[in-house]
């Protein structure tokens, strides 16, 4: 018997730009992925092959690179933050695009160049991507690892500045906050696990290649 593929997907913004994607390869959900209030984590498709899980953007990649789901959808930060030699990313699906920056207060960014840091400290849900950064710039990065709320850090006196995406620059203004430099520009990309790729019995590239042509 042949075993479902099971993809998984993020929560919130990268999954309604997806559904227009999905829609065009025949893939669609059970009512219950749109309720917010159900308590599943996994759920059925018109397709009796295939399943999807909703987990938070960042499980994303670790549920694919260890085989618990096929495919899934992902930031390309979050590739970048784990570097899973795992996944295969096949796809730029062109959709979440963002960017992720280096922000700090606007009375510090009046007198700040960038150009001269030599030791920083940042807030930031991506320690191996700021550091890494970083480190290729001769700059030396002390990271604080938050999950959220990224931009009280400074406010509260956790680091001077933080390393977070940004959309439209509406939350950071809101707080005080302003973007000084770029580590990334941000899309999701179709990843997929390198084994069950090379042992798929066609059905992987088959959906990969359905994919690829409704999103071009």
């Amino acid at each position: 018997m042949t075993q479902p593929l099971i993809i998984a997907l993020p929560k919130g913004r990268i999954f309604d730009e997806l559904q227009p994607i999905l829609k065009k390869v025949g893939i669609e959900p059970e009512a219950d992925f749109f309720d917010e209030s159900s308590r599943k984590l996994q759920f059925e498709t018109n397709q009796p092959d295939i399943s999807f899980i909703r987990v938070r953007s960042f499980d994303v990649a670790t549920f694919v690179a260890f085989g618990a789901a096929q495919i899934g959808v992902v930031g390309s930060d979050v590739l970048e933050e784990f570097n899973y030699t795992d996944l295969y990313a096949p796809l730029d699906l062109g959709i979440g695009k963002c960017r992720l920056s280096i922000a700090e207060p606007i009375d510090l960014a009046q007198a700040d160049d960038p150009a001269r840091w030599t030791h920083i400290r940042v807030a930031t849900k991506y320690p191996n991507l700021t550091h890494a950064h970083f480190a290729a710039r001769g700059v030396q990065a002390e990271c604080i690892k938050l999950s959220g709320a990224m931009e009280l850090a400074p406010k509260l006196g956790l680091a001077e500045r933080i390393v977070d995406l940004v959309s439209s620059g509406a939350t950071l203004k809101a707080n005080g906050l302003v973007e000084v430099a770029v580590l990334m520009q941000v899309s999701s990309r179709l990843i997929v696990n390198r084994n069950a790729f090379k042992t798929s019995t066609g059905r992987i590239p088959e959906l990969i290649e359905r994919i690829k042509g409704a999103i071009s």
